[in-house]
């Protein structure tokens, strides 16, 4: 019950292992939940840049499960998902990835998020 009130919570989940990654991405799997993930590094300045908007723009879809994942922390979640290059934006349902976006731009992010939101809306009818 506690893990389904902390997904529908406006805010970004840091991911810190393999395990924690299965766990959320199992969950909102189960629960029908929408996932953006931002792969980011503390040495990547465009990837540091983007974190106030990220969380900023995990505020504003409240049904969408906001996930960072430090790419050094966890190398093998961004092994296994092919991230190559910081920031790397995952957009995710039913535990599959449906698009992806490579580089610091938010706009960009914000319109792809926006689609992805209402498309998810009219599946779940």
């Amino acid at each position: 019950m506690a893990a389904q009130t902390q997904i529908k919570k406006p805010r970004v989940v840091k991911i810190d292992s393999e395990e924690s990654w299965d766990l959320f991405i199992s969950q909102a799997t189960k629960q029908g939940c929408p996932v953006v993930v931002h792969f980011t590094a503390s040495w990547c300045m465009p990837s540091v840049a983007m974190n106030p908007f990220f969380v900023q723009l995990s505020s504003s879809y409240k049904d969408i499960l906001f996930l960072l994942v430090d790419v050094d922390e966890v190398k093998r979640v961004a092994t296994k998902m092919e991230v190559k290059a910081m920031p790397t934006f995952l957009l995710m349902r039913a535990g599959k990835q449906v698009d992806k976006l490579v580089g610091a731009n938010p706009e960009e992010m914000r319109k792809r998020v926006d689609c992805f939101f209402h498309h998810n809306r009219v599946h779940k009818k």
